[in-house]
């Protein structure tokens, strides 16, 4: 394996001499609604290695179930951030003129998402066409997953008015299985691999194989805009610290010398406590540089818009700022090097 050390001073250096703002005697806040993925380790590694500490920042991480029903309380500033998945929801809030906007990448193709299939229904659901007129578990209407499993479909030549969805958290999607109330799911990790390691469910497809725009960002950060003008200093010195924490976890997810480290943050900060089972399941991808694939993004508004989720669309700068990350980059300077013998394509 290859790696090359990893060193951000020089870059930190630089940007603390282009203007960023060290500590100071009074911290302020920062208040980020995180739906649960792996990937929310991110923030707890820049927590214990001080980085945001070294701004004078103090992070408060609030669980959600769905980034789509707390959109209000970014709008309304109660959260200044939301990490989660890209809805209608968000194109309707712009609408209605709500001062959010996404800013950065969150999670990116390979998605390691699993559409998965009832146990008891192996031989006789055998691609996804076979689906037609079953219930499928989705997570929310007008969700992210609403678009993955409506592309899913359609690869096969199924009609997502064909099917029957039924919205249900992730964490519901097993039992469901298990009373039988749910025929099929589009899932993610790690309740994809539990749900075929325990006999519940069985793999019939991947949205990474299928959907046709890639890299596909289906998950991303969403910031309060009204507080990003009144403390523009506060976020560009926050997302310093945030993107350092991503290069470190994609430097580990593809088995840097510092997956150990993570994997043990991941079981102390978060609900998985099984070391072996997050070594093995496959972590979500981001793009190290905070990038979001406007493509993706754009086809999804269409998808959207096209099925009547929403009402408008907007050009791709009405939706997204890159302000943040790349001023990031510019001060934290060259990527670090992944493991070159990693065969995962994202996270780079």
């Amino acid at each position: 394996m290859h790696f090359r050390k990893m060193t951000f001073a020089t870059g930190l250096v630089a940007g603390l001499v282009a203007g960023t703002v060290v500590a100071s005697a009074q911290e302020q806040t920062i208040r980020i609604g995180t739906v649960y993925s792996i990937a929310t380790v991110n923030n707890y590694t820049a927590i214990e290695k001080g980085w945001f500490k070294q701004f004078g920042i103090n992070v408060e991480i609030e669980t959600l179930d769905t980034s789509a029903n707390v959109i209000a309380l970014l709008a309304t500033n109660r959260l200044q951030m939301i990490e989660g998945g890209i809805s209608a929801a968000y194109f309707n809030a712009l609408e209605q003129k709500m001062p959010i906007i996404i800013a950065g990448d969150r999670t990116s193709t390979p998605l390691n998402h699993k559409l998965l299939v009832r146990k008891d229904l192996e031989g006789k659901v055998t691609r996804i066409a076979d689906l037609k007129g079953r219930i499928i578990g989705n997570n929310g209407t007008g969700s992210v997953t609403t678009y993955e499993l409506s592309k899913l479909l359609e690869s096969d030549g199924v009609n997502p008015k064909d099917v029957e969805f039924k919205n249900l958290g992730f964490p519901l999607q097993g039992p469901a299985f298990k009373s039988k109330s749910l025929d099929a799911t589009l899932i993610i990790q790690p309740w994809g691999t539990s749900l075929v390691d325990d006999g519940t469910a069985f793999l019939l497809a991947d949205p990474d194989d299928r959907v046709k725009v890639r890299p596909l960002t289906i998950a991303v950060t969403m910031i309060n805009t009204d507080w990003a003008k009144q403390n523009d200093q506060l976020l560009r010195n926050f997302y310093i610290a945030y993107l350092r924490s991503v290069r470190e976890y994609c430097v580990a997810l593809h088995g840097g010398p510092n997956r150990k480290e993570m994997v043990d943050r991941v079981t102390r900060t978060g609900p998985l406590k099984d070391v072996s089972f997050i070594e093995k399941y496959p972590w979500p991808a981001r793009n190290m540089n905070g990038e979001v694939n406007m493509p993706s993004l754009m086809d999804m508004q269409d998808f959207f818009f096209e099925n009547g989720f929403i009402k408008t669309k907007f050009a791709a700068d009405k939706l997204v700022t890159k302000e943040y990350s790349d001023n990031a980059n510019r001060v934290l300077g060259a990527f670090p090097e992944v493991n070159k013998d990693s065969k995962i394509t994202g996270c780079r």
